[in-house]
């Protein structure tokens, strides 16, 4: 990542902690972030639930829109669409990338690839943020 954009821009992101997301690297162009499979994080069998997969790439696609708000300005998500591709096994270390697909003054669309850390594809994710 070229540079990520000063922490005070950024609100506190109480449930990305609670989740155990790391930010690696937020710009206008890119979002990264890695996250961990835990036991509390899992469906059955150990594979990371739909949902947390889906608030990963939620809070991704959210940091994305934020790093190109307009000052004073807020976000929100208004839809979001995931396509399970591969199951993150109990253990395996994730790797989120958001990039902006559509940066309007109004909406913002981010698509997130999340991966293991070897590369193999575990879901990608479109959503669309409200400019507020």
């Amino acid at each position: 990542m070229a540079e990520t954009a000063p922490e005070a821009k950024y609100p506190k992101l109480p449930f990305a902690e609670l989740l155990g997301i790391e930010i690696v690297g937020v710009t206008a162009e890119k979002v990264v972030a890695e996250l961990t499979v835990r036991e509390e994080l899992c469906t059955r069998p150990a594979v990371l639930h739909g949902g947390a997969v889906m608030a990963f790439a939620d809070t991704l696609g959210a940091l994305g829109t934020i790093a190109n708000l307009p000052e004073g300005a807020g976000t929100t998500t208004i839809e979001s669409k995931t396509n399970f591709i591969a199951p993150a096994p109990l253990g395996a270390r994730l790797v989120g990338e958001a990039t902006p697909l559509h940066r309007g003054r109004r909406t913002m669309i981010w698509q997130t690839r999340i991966a293991t850390a070897e590369g193999r594809l575990v879901a990608v994710v479109i959503q669309t943020q409200l400019v507020l």
